[in-house]
């Protein structure tokens, strides 16, 4: 919105032609969307307790857990919403690839909204039917992914090819085709919303690694589709070129805005935890921007803990119907640390230095091509 503005007035007012540049914007979202966490989220704390909207406790989780009975949920709402107001004010509010992004994110934010208004009404930890919610988010994600290659992929240069993490584009590359490639991207998207929403059991637990994925994310966004006057640095770099990608780094500068916003409060002993309707909508618009960045593959990488997180999962739920045993002490694997004596904060900041060091990994190979 600002954007455009500037844009009307830049002849009147030259100062606003700063705001043009997306590394202006990039810091602008980032502050709008952390100031309005601060300050927002203690109002909000309050407005949850008095409400009773407080957090269902598994009941054949960890017994340190029950310890958290009464703590507000749902705080993911204000994250949701603060990174879509400060995207509304500092990105192009009509590039596709920033409605693609934001649209994903509202739309598994409701998803997440309606899950844990079901577990508080229940009073229990049993949300809506996981294959009711699988069968929603993928048709949603196939549907808009598909209009979105057919009407907007070939004006942002952006096709079905598959690219290798670590080799040049100019090297190899597969070309999936759309149905093929469709069906990958939802999974991805998909996959890593839930993966990130499992991953968010122990406070703190997952904004580090959102914080770091973003913070990739947003380099990545910015050198695909950036050109510094005649120079283009995809080109230079060998990855792929989608035009208009930037914004994309303005809105997961938003994003990281307003997770280290609520980590601010979720930092354990947590005052608020994020819920459903958080972390499926963080998870939703990082896994969105991945994909959207042509980092298909090399988004496993940095999204290592949230694969690892659902990986462990997958496997123990599988092995148990095969066996009726059980592979880890209790899934997610972070469960598992507990068991093991770990103390709570101990696991979350070993946990971010992983995340931290596999996002290290993720940019090197930049370079490496």
């Amino acid at each position: 919105m600002l954007l455009y503005l500037a844009e009307t007035l830049r002849d009147y007012l030259s100062s606003l032609n700063v705001i043009r540049y997306v590394s202006f914007r990039v810091m602008a979202e980032f502050i709008t969307s952390f100031v309005v966490c601060l300050v927002v989220y203690p109002w909000f704390i309050r407005a949850l307790q008095s409400r009773a909207v407080k957090q269902p406790i598994r009941e054949d989780g960890p017994k340190t857990h029950f310890s958290k009975a009464g703590t507000p949920t749902m705080g993911g709402a204000l994250i949701i919403v603060s990174i879509l107001l400060s995207s509304l004010l500092w990105a192009d509010i009509k590039n596709p690839l920033v409605i693609f992004t934001l649209i994903t994110g509202l739309f598994f934010s409701t998803i997440g909204f309606f899950d844990d208004l079901r577990k508080l009404k229940s009073k229990s930890s049993k949300g809506l039917s996981v294959k009711v919610r699988l069968f929603i988010e993928l048709a949603f994600v196939v549907l808009i992914f598909f209009v979105f290659l057919k009407f907007y992929g070939p004006k942002v240069r952006y096709d079905t090819r598959l690219f290798i993490p670590f080799v040049s584009v100019e090297k190899f590359w597969i070309d999936l085709g759309a149905p093929l490639y469709v069906a990958l991207g939802a999974l991805l998207i998909v996959g890593i919303a839930n993966a990130v929403n499992l991953t968010d059991g122990l406070d703190g637990l997952a904004s580090g690694p959102v914080l770091t994925s973003a913070g990739t994310l947003l380099i990545l966004a910015y050198i695909t589709g950036a050109k510094l006057g005649s120079f283009d640095i995809s080109k230079y770099l060998l990855i792929p070129k989608v035009v208009g990608a930037q914004e994309l780094s303005v809105v997961a500068s938003g994003i990281m805005g307003a997770t280290l916003g609520f980590l601010y409060y979720n930092a354990y002993p947590a005052e608020i935890f994020q819920g459903d309707t958080g972390s499926l909508g963080l998870g939703g618009m990082l896994a969105s921007i991945a994909l959207l960045t042509k980092n298909e593959l090399l988004s496993i990488i940095f999204f290592g803990i949230f694969v690892f997180e659902a990986l462990s999962v997958i496997l123990q739920t599988g092995y148990y119907k095969l066996t009726k045993k059980r592979i880890f002490p209790m899934s997610p694997i972070h469960h598992t640390f507990e068991l093991l004596g770990w103390p709570e904060p101990k696991i979350v900041v070993r946990f971010w230095i992983v995340s931290l060091l596999l996002a290290l990994i993720a940019l090197a190979s930049i370079k490496v091509r």
